[in-house]
């Protein structure tokens, strides 16, 4: 029997766990294809960029990950397209064909049509974002502290973080915490405890999935670390001097963006419908019009869950999805035909997030948490989660760590500059 290809594009969540449920499987190759060598624990992404930890705490090598998994090969490169009349991905190192095909390949930051505020307020879904928002928090401490000009250094200590879901309050509670504990002591010509954090919702109030109660807290607990959070406030401008909400001029250094998110462009190559996020309407099995073959995961699925609502794009609904998938294979090859697929359902076990050193909120089937137990549970959660021993380790240490000593083990202000003689032009040297 000749093997069925399945070609994985994208080892995030869904991806990574398709393929691992599909390792070592007789009748099947297994090709991932990624752009990125790693895998990334979105998640704590946030963590990085507030300098709780450093990039390679979050990340995983790909290869390693799939090291035992002897069906399974793992690309470096770029799916730019996807051509499912003749069932193959097009990507910029060539053709590859499959018999099935798990598309996985996340989403971006959206900026609504205003693609040109990115310069000024970068978004948070990768490394090197994370990388970039940590050397202008940072960054942002340091000129405070040369700068003589009132304005000029209050300026460079305020914050605004536009969004006020998961990620934006993550963002703001961390800032907050970090200039109110981690650098007070650091510092001598500014206090950073006088540093100005503003999150800014559009809609009437943060954390929208959460309870109305939890998200209270959530709010409250923001405001005890000197955060003001915003509701109602919608940004019309940003620029280098900062944002505009309404009518009001905020002047800030450092914006950060967690507002809105867009699918994968790949989708849009499959001919078929897409939300105006850009995420592909799939059918119950999470498969595209006409093409069975075709699985549609995670961020760039757009489907309706059992109670008629769509499905959050969280990790979790992308770890059951790549699974679902990678099981419906598994069944089909070893039966040499496709029988009735049954519908994805998916299993939620509740959502949390994380406000600062012991606040967070939490809510898990039924059972609503906030504060310290809500914050332990939240720890033990991402630990659980992520990838590779020395990961859930050294994560472990750098918490411990943090938690007794308010402490942050990653300021490091990384320049994006590496060459000793920027100026100089490389002269070709012909043989000798």
């Amino acid at each position: 029997m000749t093997a069925k290809q399945v070609v994985i594009v994208g080892a995030g969540f869904a991806g990574l766990n398709a393929a691992k449920r599909l390792g070592n499987v007789e009748g099947v190759t297994v090709t991932v294809i990624d752009r990125e060598n790693h895998h990334l624990f979105q998640p704590l992404l946030y963590q990085v960029a507030m300098a709780a930890l450093s990039p390679a705490d979050i990340a995983v090598p790909i290869r390693s990950l799939l090291a035992r998994c002897g069906n399974i090969r793992v690309l470096k490169a770029t799916a730019q397209s996807v051509d499912t009349a003749n069932r193959k991905v097009i990507t910029d190192t060539g053709e590859i064909p499959y018999d099935y095909l798990l598309l996985g390949c996340g989403a971006q930051h959206a900026y609504f049509g205003y693609e040109q505020w990115e310069a000024h307020a970068p978004g948070l879904k990768t490394l090197p974002q994370a990388t970039e928002i940590r050397r202008r928090v940072l960054e942002a401490f340091e000129i405070a502290e040369r700068e003589t000009h009132p304005d000029e250094r209050r300026r460079h200590l305020t914050f605004i973080v536009i969004g006020g879901g998961p990620t934006g309050v993550e963002l703001a509670g961390a800032i907050g915490e970090m200039s109110r504990f981690t650098l007070a002591r650091d510092f001598r010509s500014i206090d950073p405890r006088q540093t100005r954090v503003i999150l800014v919702e559009a809609g009437p109030r943060i954390l929208t999935s959460f309870d109305d109660k939890l998200a209270a807290r959530a709010m409250r607990d923001l405001e005890s670390l000197g955060v003001q959070v915003w509701t109602s406030a919608r940004v019309t401008d940003v620029t280098n001097e900062g944002v505009v909400v309404g009518n009001e001029k905020i002047a800030a250094a450092t914006v950060l963006w967690a507002a809105g998110v867009r699918a994968a462009d790949i989708g849009r190559t499959l001919g078929v419908t897409v939300d105006q996020a850009g995420r592909v309407v799939t059918g119950p099995d999470l498969t595209i019009e006409g093409h069975p073959e075709v699985f549609v995961l995670g961020d760039m699925s757009s489907r309706v869950g059992a109670n008629g609502r769509p499905l959050p794009g969280v990790a979790l609904v992308a770890m059951q999805e790549g699974i679902y998938a990678a099981d419906i294979i598994k069944k089909e090859v070893r039966n040499r035909a496709q029988t009735p697929r049954p519908a994805f359902e998916y299993v939620d076990l509740g959502q949390m997030a994380t406000i600062g050193r012991s606040r967070a909120i939490s809510e898990f089937r039924g059972l609503k948490l906030s504060g310290v137990p809500a914050w332990w549970f939240w720890l033990l959660v991402h630990i659980y989660r992520l990838s590779g021993f020395r990961n859930r380790l050294s994560v472990l240490v750098q918490w411990a760590w943090s938690y007794m000593t308010f402490g942050r083990g990653a300021r490091l202000i990384v320049a994006k500059d590496w060459q000793s003689y920027p100026d100089k032009i490389p002269v070709s040297r012909g043989n000798s």
